[in-house]
């Protein structure tokens, strides 16, 4: 342990507020990392220690700067076309029964995905991308795929569209000739316009609900893997609210829900079907 990372009474109280915020439980291994995205939360604050940060934050009288801190503190790492075998799903066998249950009369000929907590973009683009790729079958759709994450300066990279070479290192050749434009500086690229007018962001806590339109698809991965179990229950609720009758979640292999998803009908491996009762709006 550094000698000046957080002492145990401050990681123990910094984590207590995380989880008031955000329903995040900091492991206890954690208190390194923890202490490393805090002080560089603390070079913008001169004079400022640990614990009176900490103060700064739990007064509650700052909202700006407790954005900044949970935007520091649980803003993850993520890449294009994570899990690719979810994708291929998604834009074979999901697009396949859309359109064919459209042909038959039995839905609209509308899409709506939401890629949950979805850090700076990357996943919702990769789902835009699929959606693209079928642009034949999905000819005259209304689709939208929203993404939602708790960190508003993830928010904004997503919204630039910007990313470096380690966030496309999953993507082919093929595909960023054709949905990615390489930038003059050199090492970042910009998602093509096309892609990201299909896309749209907003800042959103997953335990908190969500007043929207219902999805067909939801995108769940690599999120709940610091929740406690209370807080996973309220999360999986809040989605539940938010998916079609008939629409599918799709779960990260490491979200640890299965065992609270006793409403929906498993598929296959972290895929779930909602086949109940419209959810309720209450």
């Amino acid at each position: 342990m550094a000698a000046d990372d957080l002492n145990p009474k401050e990681f123990e109280a910094y984590r207590n507020l995380i989880y008031r915020i955000s329903g995040i439980r900091v492991p206890d291994s954690k208190r390194s990392l923890l202490s490393s995205r805090i002080r560089k939360c603390l070079r913008s604050h001169e004079g400022l220690d640990f614990a009176a940060y900490l103060h700064l934050l739990a007064s509650g009288t700052d909202s700006e700067e407790t954005a900044r801190f949970i935007d520091a503190v649980t803003t993850n790492e993520t890449f294009f076309f994570r899990h690719p075998d979810q994708f291929e799903w998604f834009q074979s066998s999901f697009i396949t029964e859309l359109t064919l249950n459209a042909r038959r009369g039995l839905r609209q000929k509308s899409l709506r995905v939401l890629s949950a907590a979805c850090s700076t973009g990357e996943e919702a683009y990769s789902l835009a991308i699929c959606i693209a790729e079928n642009s034949l079958r999905l000819r005259d759709w209304d689709v939208q795929v929203v993404g939602t994450d708790i960190s508003a300066e993830a928010i904004r990279k997503a919204e630039s569209g910007l990313y470096n070479e380690r966030s496309l290192k999953e993507v082919d050749d093929r595909r960023r000739r054709r949905y990615f434009v390489r930038q003059p500086e050199g090492g970042t690229w910009k998602v093509q316009e096309k892609i990201r007018q299909c896309v749209s962001f907003r800042q959103h806590n997953l335990m908190d609900r969500l007043a929207v339109q219902p999805f067909d698809c939801i995108f769940l991965r690599n999120v709940l893997i610091y929740f406690d179990r209370p807080s996973r229950r309220t999360v999986v609720n809040n989605l539940w609210n938010l998916l079609a009758p008939n629409g599918y979640l799709v779960a990260g292999p490491a979200e640890g829900i299965y065992d609270l998803l006793e409403r929906m009908t498993k598929r296959s491996i972290n895929l779930y079907q909602n086949c109940g009762p419209s959810p309720s709006k209450t």
